[in-house]
């Protein structure tokens, strides 16, 4: 943080927090509208949005009309359709018999929370589609609903429709972070510059940012005061890969008033623009900007990959992925010890066939491998059987222990960061594209202007356990937990 001389910011979910159920519930419901002003059936509007239903970080198959969980090998570890889990033989016959990339245009990956109401609607539209005939031609192909519930909620989110609503009631909304003005007071203390670039436009910023910074500091009686530079309506991630765009000055009444500006007045609002443009104003460029939003496309890869800037992705999911961890930490301990278990003993079995079949085929051992001469086929059989009983064993309690934790984070999806053993694509896509994660701006608050984040040693997989140059021991089997 020593180097960083600029922090910015997005608003919209990042120094901006929603009551997400509220904001989501209001979305899907003026979708629904908009859909049935394009010809769906009425019968829509009795469809309830679920918010357990949805993650971030799922993956629609836009040619099926499913919703996966994948993990970061491109694994589909868990799906529905509709509302209607998929078996493994199921996904096993849809996923492993063709080589897939996950991405577009069959598949949509969910990383902004604008998506979680399109895809519970999406869920109930497909089992809508599957039980009601009299409808089949208005939904008839997955991937023509998937379109037309992104077509109505994009709609709704550019004429207005969800921000005039918000405005008109923000506390029900928008949720109010008691640190969030100390945070960037002492960022500020620090002669860091800090700017806001959002792609809101300024009537509906100004309103969001009045309502969670005015006054709350007496130094900073306006909203403005926090920030050298404010950028609404940026258009990111274009903001990031064009460079032609001047960057235009609103005048008191947000109408644009000065094109290409050359010089920053606090207090001002901007609009459009250019990333190039913005570091000349700004005088400061590349590892000399951290930037914190909560897209990873477009604030995070983007800003990382063609301004070199720092950046930290806000991930909401933290603190309740946290706080569901710490309550779930001995069932957690006893699930790695199981697959600690779990990979001996399928290391003993295989250690068992070798010894069956270099006996049955009166093969000389390997120096490795323990005289045969006075073993019995039938001891080796019974050993390598009781092996497999116990691994048999083992995987039974793991995968119950394992549908069992999952619960506890989520009914129907488990973790956001994790599928069984490994990072999902998203937790996969937050350690690759972001410099840090955190679960709010506010946090900063909480370290020194000049803090360096360190990450963990990074392990490769031979240096987190080593390989055994002798046969595996066999140990006691793990008993169930109580």
């Amino acid at each position: 943080m020593s180097t960083v001389k600029a922090i910015g910011f997005d608003m919209d979910y990042t120094i901006a927090r929603y009551k997400k159920v509220n904001i989501e519930t209001l979305a899907h419901r003026l979708t629904v509208k908009k859909l049935i002003e394009r010809g769906y059936p009425k019968a829509l509007e009795t469809l309830v949005y679920d918010p357990t239903f949805v993650i971030r970080g799922l993956t629609v198959d836009k040619k099926l009309g499913n919703i996966l969980k994948i993990d970061r090998h491109g694994h589909v570890g868990q799906a529905y359709h509709g509302r209607h889990p998929l078996s493994k033989i199921e996904r096993r016959q849809a996923y492993r018999n063709e080589k897939l990339r996950f991405e577009g245009p069959r598949f949509s990956l969910v990383d902004t929370y604008f998506e979680l109401p399109e895809i519970c609607l999406f869920a109930d539209l497909i089992d809508f589609k599957e039980s009601s005939p009299v409808d089949q031609a208005i939904l008839t192909d997955p991937w023509q609903i998937f379109d037309d519930i992104r077509s109505c909620i994009d709609e709704v989110h550019r004429d207005g429709s969800l921000k005039t609503i918000i405005k008109q009631d923000l506390p029900h909304y928008v949720e109010e972070d008691a640190e969030l003005a100390q945070t960037l007071h002492k960022l500020r203390s620090a002669g860091k510059k800090l700017f806001l670039l959002t792609n809101s436009f300024g009537e509906y910023s100004a309103a969001v940012m009045s309502h969670i910074l005015d006054g709350v500091l007496p130094e900073y009686p306006n909203w403005k005061n926090y920030f050298d530079l404010i950028i609404v309506g940026s258009g990111k991630p274009g903001f990031f890969t064009q460079h032609d765009e001047p960057i235009t000055q609103l005048d008191a009444h947000l109408r644009p008033c000065l094109r290409g500006v050359k010089k920053i007045e606090r207090g001002c609002l901007y609009q459009g623009g250019n990333v190039k443009a913005m570091e000349k104003l700004l005088r400061c460029s590349g590892e000399e900007i951290l930037y914190i939003g909560d897209h990873i496309y477009g604030d995070i890869l983007r800003s990382k990959r063609n301004a070199f800037w720092r950046t930290a992705l806000v991930v909401e999911e933290l603190e309740e992925e946290l706080t569901l961890s710490l309550e779930s930490k001995d069932a957690l301990e006893h699930l790695y010890r199981l697959e600690a278990r779990r990979r001996t003993l399928d290391d003993l079995c295989n250690y068992h066939r070798q010894e069956l079949a270099l006996y049955q085929k009166q093969i000389k051992p390997l120096k490795t491998i323990p005289s045969l001469k006075k073993k019995e086929g039938t001891d080796l059989k019974q050993k390598r059987d009781a092996t497999k009983q116990e691994l048999k064993r083992v995987l039974k309690t793991l995968d119950k222990l394992t549908n069992s934790i999952d619960g506890t984070f989520n009914p129907f999806w488990g973790m956001v960061f994790k599928q069984d053993q490994e990072n999902t694509k998203f937790g996969e896509q937050v350690t690759r594209h972001a410099c840090l994660y955190t679960s709010r701006v506010s946090n900063f608050l909480y370290y020194s202007n000049f803090q360096y984040f360190r990450s963990p040693r990074d392990l490769l997989p031979h240096e987190k356990s080593s390989t055994p140059l002798s046969p595996p021991k066999e140990h006691e089997s793990i008993k169930p937990q109580t």
